[in-house]
């Protein structure tokens, strides 16, 4: 027997207490129905919805139907597909379809947070999986778009809504129907990841009216340059540190808009918002760290990874340690939610700590990513555990992972706009022998294959005309490293690499490990 839970239209149930207002049915099914006309072949498409589903069932059919007596139509609106990657652990590869699946199946003119059940274009969900479908996919006018679809939702007092287009939905927002702090953010976070991948400075200039009228808004609505409610890490299975992350969603809008006025020019306003950063920065650090300690807030994972991902931490060790106290306490499994979960790999990235990234990505039992490979997921779920009724079952959210196959795994990263500089820094881990693919960036493809054994690294890459890169070679300390059999001069040794300048071409590296 079907399941139609997870896909009831909007949430609206009556078993869960959920109302959809006047007119709305109790429990919003979702039905197409068709009457035959009766006389020869009839064929009918549905031109105004679309659904997302595993499973059907099939009533009344004359005898036994078979795979071939039925097909389904995939839709997904048309992206270039601008990524590869794949690696000796076959979860990571099979992971890694999954979520093609389920970041196609959640594009129809919006990105949405899942296909089946609400189909709404929320900002948190971009702001976590952005980067992660950009190394995927070509989104400049995918994003272009969704950025001009927040700007036209933008409410009168200045505030950005929950999602866009706008269906009325505003959970712990500020007033005049804006959004939660954590989901406004998706606005000025977009504009900043096209301009970051594809060089789109148009779209700063564009939108920066707004965004100033946005922070102006903010600015009215925060307290002591802090601010107290948020849908916060949604889906953090510990105690989510909602007032510590609404304070740090309104000093990532203060960031981003003193680095947009730096892009453009704009002297008087970069020292404006680069003062009420500090400010916020410094309200936030005396409100919320343990002096000490390292610990922010209750110091869940969610906790220490809003404060190192955006910088706050006095002493980066001491809250590192106190992060990997969390992680020993959750037995090297996750806690973490819609936002920390994208924090941890980007700042174990940053940190070299890539050893423990893969081992928390690598699990396979509750709650993990490999859980739900376990449990027959071919879509990725809204949480960690099971949700036979509430949660989606398709949903882009914890995909998240994804960026970090390409920038820790492979070590593709971006060191100027549009890739016009890279930093090629792959970084094995665990029980990884190899990996391989590419990135079609706007200055072109961008290639990565290396293997390692127990005593030596080999490693191919490939940079575009007119690119230059900064490779970082897996190298003992102060060992050789050879380029097609030559030795290759070294910038410098540190933490277990060796750093080499190159210009567009293709190279093989080889170095011994020790």
């Amino acid at each position: 027997q079907l399941n139609w839970w997870s896909s009831v239209a909007g949430q609206i149930k009556e078993a869960w207490g959920a109302n959809g207002g006047p007119g709305a049915p109790k429990t919003a099914w979702q039905k197409d129905e068709y009457i035959l006309k009766g006389e020869g072949v009839e064929t009918w498409v549905p031109r105004f919805t679309f659904h997302g589903f595993r499973y059907i069932e099939v009533v009344g059919w004359p005898g036994t139907p078979t795979l071939d007596d039925i097909s389904g139509l995939r839709m997904n609106t048309d992206l270039e597909h601008n990524g590869h990657f794949e690696c000796s652990n076959p979860m990571f590869n099979q992971l890694h379809e999954v979520i093609q699946w389920t970041f196609l199946s959640n594009v129809f003119s919006v990105q949405s947070d899942c296909p089946a059940r609400e189909k709404m274009g929320y900002g948190a969900d971009m702001v976590v999986s952005s980067e992660a479908y950009l190394y995927n996919y070509n989104m400049a006018q995918f994003y272009e778009k969704t950025v001009q679809d927040f700007a036209n939702e933008q409410r009168p007092e200045g505030g950005i809504t929950e999602l866009a287009p706008f269906t009325g939905i505003a959970d712990r927002g500020y007033g005049d129907q804006s959004g939660p702090l954590g989901w406004q953010l998706g606005f000025p976070f977009l504009q900043k990841k096209l301009y970051e991948f594809y060089g789109d400075k148009r779209i700063i200039e564009q939108h920066y009216p707004a965004f100033e009228r946005q922070m102006a808004f903010l600015q009215s609505k925060a307290v002591g340059h802090l601010f107290y409610w948020d849908i916060s890490d949604h889906e953090a299975l510990d105690t989510k540190p909602e007032a510590f992350s609404a304070a740090a969603f309104y000093y990532h809008h203060a960031v981003l808009m003193a680095e947009f006025s730096e892009i453009l020019g704009k002297k008087e306003a970069l020292a404006k918002y680069q003062k009420l950063a500090q400010n916020i920065k410094r309200a936030i650090v005396d409100k919320y760290h343990v002096n000490g300690t390292g610990r922010f807030d209750n110091a869940t994972q969610s906790a220490q990874l809003f404060a190192l991902w955006y910088g706050f931490a006095p002493d980066r060790k001491a809250s590192l340690q106190a992060l990997f106290q969390e992680f020993k306490r959750h037995n090297q499994h996750v806690s973490t939610g819609i936002f920390s979960t994208k924090f941890l790999f980007d700042v174990l990235r940053e940190e070299n700590l890539n050893e423990t990234a893969y081992q928390l990505a690598n699990q396979k039992d509750y709650p993990s990513w490999g859980y739900m490979l376990e449990q027959g997921a071919t879509t990725l779920w809204e949480t960690w555990a099971y949700s036979p009724q509430v949660y989606s079952l398709n949903h882009p959210m914890f995909g998240s992972i994804d960026e970090w196959f390409y920038r820790s795994l492979l070590g593709i990263n971006a060191a100027a706009p549009g890739f016009s500089k890279v930093i090629i820094k792959p970084q094995p881990a665990g029980d990884l022998t190899w990996a391989k693919g590419h990135y079609d960036s706007v200055s072109g493809r961008i290639e990565c294959a290396w293997k390692v054994s127990t005593y030596a690294f080999s490693l191919s890459v490939t940079i575009p005309a007119n690119v230059k890169a900064e490779v970082w070679v897996r190298c003992g300390e102060g060992l050789p490293v050879l380029e097609s059999g030559k030795p290759v001069a070294v910038v410098k040794y540190t933490d277990g690499y060796a750093v080499i300048e190159v210009g567009s071409g293709t190279y093989s590296f080889e170095s011994d490990l020790e």
